[in-house]
């Protein structure tokens, strides 16, 4: 086919024309995808980069699910923790209502027979027997004769109540130190000393008008037992304690010493008294027994039926506890029950992967060191008819409280950390992304304005190959 021959200014204005619709295609296809770099051959460096970091950023958005479960994991176990934090102060209220009821499963020691006061003497004075015995007078110094013969407990008269027999002057007549001393012992493992604070030592100074009276009151001022003469006229020593209770009464007067260190005629009598009353020897005098001091009385046959009622309600609390703990699991995972949880933050594997692992805990009554209330003394249990045990609970109680803060405090330290590597991740992914299209991404309004621009070239050219042609037309003219 022939070669169609075309002028000079009508080439050069199709060629301008051709350009300008290529240009045109091309913002075209900007403006529709809204990318100024569509493929690699667009801009190779810009496109791989772009493409790069739009997979990077994709691969954190995918992380943050993970992050997303690990935070309501490690919420959960803290929600669970929370609720057995208020299970425990529970119980230490139910440990409380125990300790309130003290006075009903308390050891007593009752003084038998008639030793401080009789019927007869009732009869002579017309006072109770109770008021006869604490006007009883320990001994009288001096008086050698009835009604207050040494070291015999004489009838009373109708004008004294007579005495309990012990002579405060002596075989010789001289008058020399005396003193008493009452151990209260309390608890029977280990052996109640005054070393381990078991065993109270109470010293009344002796005069002749020491009576019963002043006994019971040093009693009840020690803090350890309380003490009261019944309407028998019997002396009783109560503990305040539940645990077994022991008194000894002992009564000594001064002895030379040989040898150093020199001892007082005060210290002898107080030596000879702590040895008295060590075996119980003076506890005849009120009324007692020998195995007062040696045995004592405990508490195992008297039980406080609220406590007894008490034990059920914390027990029930106690298995709470273990099952609250179990229920503290979030998508299978359970940070309460001892299971791992792994928070994985970054898309790179092996030595370059970041997490957070977090080593649950067996949160257990039994690991927080919370044993099971009984109503009797065993082994690894709480009696709640044991004053002491009650405070053993009390105290593993608090020891509980201090477990369980320092647990909460170590998950909310861990849950802070997932939640700021969460915020993290999606600011990184959305900085990857922006960075991303940056490179890629059209201006609409530059290309906008651009493609507006060849719209008028292209109408111009147009106008311009028109007249080009116009001018070769005019050659026919010639030939008209």
């Amino acid at each position: 086919m022939a070669n169609t021959i075309l002028s000079s200014g009508v080439r050069n204005n199709l060629l301008t024309l051709q350009k300008t619709a290529a240009e045109q295609s091309v913002l075209q296809n900007r403006l529709a995808t809204g990318r100024k770099v569509n493929s690699a051959i667009d801009n190779p460096v810009n496109y791989f980069t772009a493409l790069s970091l739009n997979d990077r950023s994709s691969q954190l958005t995918g992380l943050l699910d993970g992050i997303s479960n690990g935070i309501q994991t490690i919420q959960a176990a803290s929600k669970g923790i929370d609720s057995i934090t208020k299970l425990v102060g529970s119980m230490q209220s139910t440990i409380k209502q125990a300790q309130a009821d003290a006075a009903q499963n308390r050891p007593t020691i009752t003084g038998t027979g008639t030793t401080l006061a009789s019927a007869t003497e009732a009869a002579a004075t017309s006072k109770s027997l109770k008021d006869i015995a604490l006007d009883k007078r320990i001994g009288a110094a001096g008086e050698v004769g009835p009604p207050y013969a040494p070291n015999t407990a004489t009838a009373a008269t109708a004008s004294s109540a007579g005495d309990l027999g012990f002579d405060l002057t002596g075989t010789t007549g001289a008058a020399t130190a005396r003193t008493m001393l009452i151990q209260i012992g309390r608890g029977e493992t280990p052996v109640p000393t005054v070393a381990n604070g078991q065993l109270t030592e109470i010293q009344v100074s002796l005069d002749a008008n020491t009576t019963v009276r002043d006994v019971v009151n040093a009693i009840n001022n020690s803090g350890v037992a309380t003490a009261f003469v019944d309407e028998k006229g019997q002396l009783n020593v109560k503990g305040t304690g539940s645990e077994t209770l022991t008194v000894g009464i002992g009564l000594g007067a001064s002895a030379a010493v040989a040898g150093p260190p020199a001892q007082t005629d005060a210290e002898a009598a107080l030596a000879a008294a702590r040895t008295a009353a060590a075996g119980g020897t003076s506890n005849a005098l009120f009324g007692l027994t020998i195995g007062n001091r040696t045995n004592g009385v405990d508490s195992s046959n008297i039980t406080s039926a609220t406590r007894s009622n008490l034990i059920q309600q914390f027990n029930d609390l106690r298995k709470q506890v273990d099952e609250l703990a179990k229920d503290s699991s979030f998508n299978g995972i359970n940070l309460l029950a001892g299971d791992q949880l792994t928070i994985a933050f970054n898309e790179k594997t092996g030595a370059n992967r970041t997490k957070l692992d977090i080593q649950g805990t067996n949160l257990t009554a039994d690991n927080l060191g919370i044993s099971q209330a009984v109503n009797t003394q065993l082994d690894g249990y709480f009696n709640f008819q044991n004053d002491l045990d009650l405070d053993k609970a009390t105290s593993a109680l608090t020891g509980a409280l201090t477990s369980l803060k320092s647990l909460a405090s170590t998950f909310g330290s861990q849950l802070s950390v997932a939640q700021t590597r969460q915020d993290f991740t999606k600011e990184m992914a959305n900085t990857l992304t922006i960075g991303a299209d940056n490179l890629v991404l059209a201006d609409s309004n530059e290309e906008g304005a651009k493609l507006l621009a060849l719209n008028t070239r292209q109408q111009l050219s147009q106008t311009a190959l028109s007249l080009a042609s116009q001018a070769d037309q005019s050659v026919l003219r010639l030939f008209g």
